[in-house]
């Protein structure tokens, strides 16, 4: 079942979703846009990852943008039981962005994925090459990035400006 917010939530999450700002209290700064309170900001964002309804809040690097402009997918063969060991290994290196573990087919028998980011063209051979001695795997398949499509993120609410909580238009 959907579940339905109060126009001053949707204004709250609006904010919450795009770019923070780069201040010491992004959340009192959404608080005075939104008309309200920060307490009641980080109410809502704590209520909605208590229920699950929001399961993730991070900062996203703009890995680009910030020097690192070649990368590489790296999908691994990892004995099933093993995953869960193997995986947190690999999602440790600092130059593994994303690390996941995937369903195989009978075409495909990759399960593990790592996104490795680095300066220099072959900069992630030796990010595979260390994975490999720290877990053991030797089973991967380099898929690299031919060019970025879309760095968007899901956008469910817009900020509606002049909806004042204060005045009852929650």
């Amino acid at each position: 079942m959907a579940k339905a917010f109060t126009r001053l939530e949707e204004n709250i999450l609006a904010l919450a979703g795009g770019n923070l700002s780069e201040s010491a209290t992004p959340f009192l700064d959404i608080a005075e846009r939104c008309g309200t309170d920060e307490r009641t900001v980080l109410d809502l964002l704590r209520r909605m990852k208590a229920d699950k309804s929001l399961r993730r809040f991070g900062a996203t690097l703009r890995h680009q943008k910030a020097g690192y402009g070649h990368n590489a997918m790296v999908a691994w063969a990892v004995p099933e039981e093993d995953a869960e060991r193997v995986g947190e290994i690999m999602a440790d290196q600092a130059e593994v962005s994303h690390c996941y573990r995937r369903r195989i087919y009978p075409e495909w028998r990759y399960n593990l994925y790592t996104m490795i980011h680095g300066k220099e063209p072959n900069e992630f051979l030796g990010v595979v090459e260390r994975i490999m001695a720290e877990t053991g795997q030797s089973d991967y398949c380099v898929l690299r990035s031919l060019k970025e499509l879309k760095k968007t993120s899901m956008v469910y609410f817009r900020f509606e400006p002049g909806t004042d909580a204060r005045k009852g238009e929650a």
